[in-house]
């Protein structure tokens, strides 16, 4: 085996199910395969069903017996996060040693998760610390404290601890890209490559979107399942839409911990008719079909220190299906899409969202036009050109 060969192996590690759970991840592991890199992906298992080992377009999956289960608490999700860390420990060290990694990339949630890799980078491979989400900012808003408790001041502890020990760091958004300068890691050290919608599968000019005629409004969420996502706000639209818009139809695409609450807010509101909920893990590229059959996406996060900083990326599919948006003012979504690409509401009003939705219905020029107008997104910032940035940020650390 040549050295060059040696080089072009990568790991990722990343405590979710793939790939249903974690588009991102198998972007990236596909772009690396398309240029010559040998991927393997370490993970959860899903279910007994699930193979603990497969190739699947030339990446190796390699599931460790560990589920998901949000429900647990707070002490539960620890002991589910160390668990798949300590495995993942082991079984990276294994697999290093028959594969001889160039670079083991890790995916947060947890930040620790990055230490897995510690026998790899002891024996000569680079490390990549993938943050999806910011961890302090994530647990400062679930547990509604502040930045400066003691539980979030030790969770920023185990992530400067995290970005110390990696040889780079990657992150979604400038935002927090800039709060992590801001916390002690070195402006060079870490680097944005942003989560937007691959143009090869969310392609608005390949992708049919077939007319719904006068039979249904259709409006449509996907993507986890969560009280900060704001979901029930759409469901007491809808409900107060009623007499207004009889045709009007709600699509509920994603799991997540909030699923119960959301289906017995639909039962109390009577919205048997008016909203549909899809649970079933969907391949990616059957996703946009979904979607195109939308007449609005609707993405009503409420604001808090967590999702200030968040570019969802259902937005960025929507807009790259030329699906319409009505979306949540926060500063994250306002820094790149303006006026006239996203259709605003206040969020958590409920009554700002229901005449968003009313003036879309009645104005289906407005509608056209946001369809137009958001592609200038998807212009300046393609999938292509950041796959090309992640690309030559791998190939100078296996060099």
């Amino acid at each position: 085996m040549s050295e060059k060969q040696n080089l072009r192996r990568h790991c990722m590690i990343v405590h979710a199910y793939y790939p249903h759970d974690e588009t991102r991840v198998e972007r990236e592991a596909q772009v690396l395969v398309q240029n010559g890199y040998e991927v393997d992906v370490i993970c959860l298992r899903h279910s007994p069903e699930e193979s603990n080992r497969e190739t699947a377009g030339g990446i190796t999956i390699h599931r460790l017996p560990v589920r998901r289960d949000k429900s647990r608490g707070l002490m539960g999700q620890l002991f589910e996060y160390l668990s798949f860390f300590t495995l993942a420990l082991f079984k990276a060290a294994a697999l290093h040693g028959k594969r001889k990694y160039a670079v083991v990339e890790t995916h947060n949630l947890p930040d620790f998760l990055v230490f897995a890799a510690l026998w790899p980078k002891l024996m000569g491979a680079r490390v990549i610390h993938n943050i999806h989400d910011v961890m302090p900012e994530f647990y400062a808003a679930r547990f509604k404290s502040g930045m400066d408790s003691w539980p979030v001041r030790l969770v920023r502890w185990q992530e400067s601890l995290s970005c110390w020990f990696a040889d780079h760091v990657i992150t979604v958004t400038e935002a927090w890209r800039q709060s992590l300068i801001e916390r002690g890691l070195p402006a060079q050290k870490v680097s944005v490559v942003m989560n937007i919608a691959d143009g090869r599968v969310f392609n608005g000019e390949t992708v049919e979107r077939p007319s719904n005629g006068d039979q249904r409004f259709e409006l449509i969420y996907h993507g986890t399942l969560a009280h900060r996502y704001g979901i029930d706000l759409i469901l007491q639209a809808v409900s107060q839409l009623q007499a207004a818009i009889p045709q009007l139809h709600l699509t509920v695409h994603g799991r997540g911990e909030y699923l119960q609450d959301l289906l017995g807010l639909a039962r109390k509101l009577q919205l048997n008719g008016q909203v549909t909920f899809s649970t079933a893990l969907l391949p990616m590229a059957d996703l946009p079909a979904l979607i195109a059959r939308a007449d609005l996406g609707i993405v009503p996060y409420r604001r808090d220190v967590f999702t200030d900083g968040i570019l969802p990326t259902k937005l960025m599919e929507y807009t790259a299906l030329h699906v319409p948006v009505i979306a949540a003012r926060t500063p994250a979504i306002e820094a790149y899409f303006d006026e006239n690409m996203v259709q605003y509401f206040p969020s958590e009003d409920v009554n700002a969202l229901c005449d968003a939705i009313i003036y879309l219905y009645i104005n289906r020029m407005r509608l056209q036009q946001l369809s137009v107008e958001s592609n200038r997104f998807n212009e300046k910032y393609s999938w292509a050109n950041i796959a090309r940035e992640y690309l030559e940020l791998v190939n100078r650390l296996s060099a």
